[in-house]
């Protein structure tokens, strides 16, 4: 088996969230796909910790992969809640692998998710646009407008009640007196 998948598997395109990486052959589950490149980052050298940017991978308390430089395609690889595929973390090669955990057909975006930390400091105060959680938020933006639409249906109801029930006290429906023969 090969160490990752040749570069014919897949493109860097556009998606939702800018540029991403999509399929153009079907990839099986289990394959490794691409290899997540860049300098090696030592935590206990103040310098190399001074560095801040999207593309860092922490493989363990000591080691960070600097992705941002551009020989590196895997970080194109955009956030998903419902991935098609993972980081698979080798420590002691200090290597990162993004490997499929279901099929991906021609088309699809390989995504995986970047974890906890990574989505408070950098997604959640955007909003996540993975597929999963736009759909999730259309959906209570849909269900909020039924709701005020329901409690606005029960508001107009309630005055219009409110209006016969005044109208019948202010006379208009009240009963005529006979009149006297």
């Amino acid at each position: 088996m090969p160490s990752q998948l040749p570069r014919s598997y897949y493109r860097i395109g556009r998606s939702r969230t800018g540029l991403g990486l999509f399929a153009l052959k079907p990839i099986k589950k289990g394959t490794r796909i691409i290899r997540y490149n860049g300098p090696m980052l030592d935590s206990r050298n103040k310098k190399d910790d001074a560095i801040e940017n999207k593309y860092l991978f922490e493989i363990n308390g000591r080691w960070t992969i600097d992705g941002s430089v551009r020989k590196n395609i895997a970080r194109y690889v955009n956030h998903s809640c419902r991935p098609n595929a993972e980081s698979d973390v080798r420590e002691r090669e200090r290597k990162v692998f993004i490997r499929a955990i279901r099929n991906i057909q021609p088309g699809d975006e390989i995504n995986y998710d970047y974890g906890t930390d990574y989505f408070k400091e950098f997604l959640k105060p955007i909003g996540c646009l993975c597929v999963k959680c736009v759909a999730k938020r259309k959906a209570l933006r849909a269900e909020e407008r039924a709701r005020k639409k329901r409690a606005k249906a029960r508001a107009n109801k309630r005055a219009l009640k409110a209006k016969m029930n005044g109208h019948a006290l202010n006379g208009a429906a009240k009963p005529r007196k006979a009149k006297k023969k």
